[in-house]
Parts: C-alpha cells; sequence; structure tokens
C-alpha cells in the first residue's frame, strides 16, 4: 500500500492537531497549578496572619494583669504595636493592638435623653431623623407601651411590615439595635463602637473613653478635646497617670484602673501584605478562677475602615516592641 501527497499531508496535519492540542492542554495544567499554588499561598499566608493576630490579644491579655499602673496596657482607645522578624521564613509582621474598656463607652441602656440626642447629632442620618431615632430607642428599651414624640410602639412596628415590636426591655447587646426601627445598617455600624451593654457604669469614664467617644459625649470645644487626647496619649507614653478632662465633673472617672470588661482589637500585617483583624470582647473572671478572663465575643472583621493601620490611628501610637 503506498502512500499519497495526500495521504501525508493528512497525517502530518493531524500530528500537528495532536500537538498543539497537547500544547493546550500542558498549559492548561500549568495555569491550574499556579493557580492552585496561588490559593495555598494565599491560605498560608491569611492562617500566618490570624495566628499573629491571636497572639496580639494573648500578649493583651497578659499586659492588662501587670501589676505596675504605669506598665500596664490602658484602655483608653491608645494603640500599640508589636514588630515580628521571623528569621525561619523571612516574612517578618506588624500587630497593632487597641484596648477599648466597655466603662468609656456610652451604655445605651442609661443614656438619658440629651446624651442621646448628642449622640445622634453627630450620627450619619438626616436632622428631621435624628429625634426618631432617640425617641425610638427609648420606646424599645422602656417598660411600658407609651409612644414617645416620633418615636415606634408594637403599631409603628406592624405598619412598617415588620414581624417583632419593641422588646419593652433593656438591650442585651449592642446588635440588638439594628432591629430598632429606623437604625439603618450604616447608622449602627456608625455606632456600634460608640455604645455598649456591659459597662457597670451609668456614665461614661472619660479617662478610658476612646477618642471617638469623647468626640460625641463633650460639649467642649474640639481643640481642648484634641489637647486632653494628647496629654492623654503622652501621659502613657511616659508611664504617669492619665489626666483629668476639663469640664466634665458629671461624668465617671477612673480612679482604681481595674479594668472589668474590655474590648480588645488585634490587627495583624505581614511583609507579604496579608492581613487579618481580630475584636474580642473579654470580662476580668471573678474569685479564685485559673483563668484571668473570660471570652463575652469573639469576631473576624474583615472591614477596611476599621484596620489599626491608618493615619489616623498611627497619631495614637503609645509605643512599639520588637519580637523575635
Amino acid at each position: 500500500m503506498t502512500y499519497t501527497k495526500t495521504h501525508k499531508g493528512v497525517a502530518l496535519v493531524l500530528v500537528l492537531w495532536m500537538l498543539s492540542l497537547m500544547t493546550i492542554m500542558a498549559g492548561s495544567f500549568a495555569l491550574s497549578m499556579r493557580r492552585q499554588l496561588s490559593i495555598v499561598e494565599g491560605i498560608k499566608n491569611n492562617a500566618q496572619a490570624l495566628a499573629q493576630a491571636e497572639s496580639g490579644i494573648a500578649l493583651a491579655e497578659t499586659m492588662l494583669l501587670v501589676p505596675d499602673l504605669a506598665k500596664r496596657w490602658r484602655g483608653d482607645g491608645n494603640v500599640y504595636q508589636i514588630n515580628y522578624a521571623n528569621s525561619l521564613t523571612g516574612i517578618g509582621a506588624k500587630v497593632r493592638i487597641r484596648l477599648l474598656a466597655e466603662a468609656g463607652k456610652i451604655n445605651i441602656n442609661t443614656a438619658d435623653l440629651k446624651l442621646l440626642q448628642r449622640i445622634m447629632v453627630h450620627a450619619p442620618v438626616e436632622e428631621d431623623q435624628r429625634t426618631r431615632l432617640v425617641s425610638a430607642i427609648l420606646d424599645w428599651r422602656d417598660s411600658d407601651d407609651l409612644i414617645n414624640i416620633d418615636g415606634a410602639e408594637k403599631n409603628e412596628y406592624k405598619e412598617a411590615g415588620l414581624s417583632y415590636q419593641p422588646r419593652n426591655k433593656p438591650f442585651r447587646t449592642i446588635e440588638e439595635l439594628q432591629m430598632v426601627l429606623g437604625i439603618t445598617e450604616s447608622v449602627y455600624r456608625w455606632m456600634e463602637p460608640l455604645v455598649t451593654v456591659n459597662s457597670i457604669h451609668a456614665q461614661v469614664d472619660v479617662q478610658q473613653a476612646s477618642k471617638e467617644v469623647l468626640q460625641v459625649i463633650s460639649d467642649i470645644d474640639a481643640d481642648i478635646t484634641d489637647n486632653f487626647i494628647l496629654t492623654r496619649l503622652e501621659s502613657a507614653i511616659k508611664g504617669l497617670p492619665a489626666p483629668a478632662f476639663p469640664g466634665m465633673t458629671g461624668q465617671q472617672s477612673s480612679t482604681t484602673g481595674q479594668n472589668y470588661v474590655m474590648t480588645i482589637v488585634s490587627e495583624a500585617l505581614l511583609d507579604n501584605g496579608a492581613h487579618a483583624l481580630i475584636s474580642v470582647m473579654i470580662a476580668r473572671s471573678e474569685g479564685n478562677s485559673t483563668v484571668p478572663f473570660q471570652i463575652l465575643r469573639w469576631q473576624r472583621n474583615e472591614d477596611a475602615h476599621a484596620s489599626l493601620f491608618t493615619d489616623e490611628m498611627s497619631q495614637l501610637l503609645v509605643t512599639e516592641y520588637a519580637e523575635p
């Protein structure tokens, strides 16, 4: 049997087609492997960043137990930074830790009408909505069905098409605020770092209040508030007692240095760009417990706006530690 030029041409085309197919398959396999490796690398980096952030929580708990008040970390919203150098992987990390005492926040269950109105002045809502939100909060937590001016009780929730009604009891968690009629997601996200249900005080401990809280509750000139924040930061750097806030004689003042409930925010940023942010609420254990703190809430936050690695947070940096 002899092959003609046509047969040879067909064979050549088949060979070229097979080579092209194998090349495409090899390229697709290589691309798939690169994607798999990239995914694995991302998972590994995220796990490493999460572990570093968790180490920041553990370190903060340790620093809260330091007997010397001058060396103990404070829950006033200032920031501490740990610089880790990893000689094994060559990938270093920075961990920033921010402590927020719940006593330094606004107790949403005890805040009076005046304080709630002051909060809403700064909230991201239209002016005509402020009274409605304040009244709705009051109606949610009070024990009666009497409606406040522009407030919301059973009928208003029913008319809004909601399947629930006000509890007429104190808020159990701050997340419950999301159920109050008129509280949108943006309003809740704005209020979340300012309010609490875990403070044993009816008023705000201004010495432990964060910059954000002070700017809301104070009707004093903004420059005075900024100077107090700067002075308080300098006192933390030098290991001196926190200064008194001017003109806030009616507010709770920290005298013992004990932190009953604390929110710890820890964010790790690796040299390769991976990061993880954790927010943990802890409470000091009572009695002779072998565990110094109890965890009340643990959550991982992916909100970029909550990052501790911003210029604003850098202005609140107390000190940096270098760790191997």
